[in-house]
């Protein structure tokens, strides 16, 4: 089994392109995702480039700024990165939400330049009290 040997380098620029793009223009994530993509989200699950950037542009926010605590991250099968994301997020007046969030990238092409998710969970890490 090969490990693309710049794996962490490769999920935290991912990430941080991920989440300043979410928080700046939601439909542009198209580029990232592809047909056979799966989003958890809250426990919905979307499959597909199109009802996963459909999902993602109608959530109920204006503006949204996401603050990555943690990016950890490990090499996965055919030179693939796992990438698992813990941070803040404040959306429009509301306060802050601690949230997690999973990718699973792969390469889109042989040279390994571009990655596509081809998994993705997140989930709000709501206090119920």
């Amino acid at each position: 089994m090969a490990f693309n040997p710049d794996f962490d380098r490769i999920g935290k620029d991912f990430a941080n392109i991920y989440y300043n793009t979410f928080d700046t223009n939601r439909a542009s994530l198209a580029s990232l995702y592809e047909s056979t993509s799966m989003l958890t989200f809250e426990g919905e699950q979307f499959q597909g480039r199109d009802d996963i950037i459909k999902k993602l542009v109608g959530l109920p926010f204006s503006t949204v700024k996401h603050a990555i605590t943690t990016c950890d991250c490990q090499p996965s099968t055919d030179n693939g990165v796992l990438v698992f994301v813990v941070g803040q997020l404040k959306t429009d007046n509301d306060h802050p939400h601690s949230f997690s969030q999973c990718f699973h990238l792969r390469p889109q092409t042989a040279q390994m330049r571009n990655y596509v998710v081809l998994n993705d969970m997140f989930r709000l890490a709501l206090h119920h009290g």
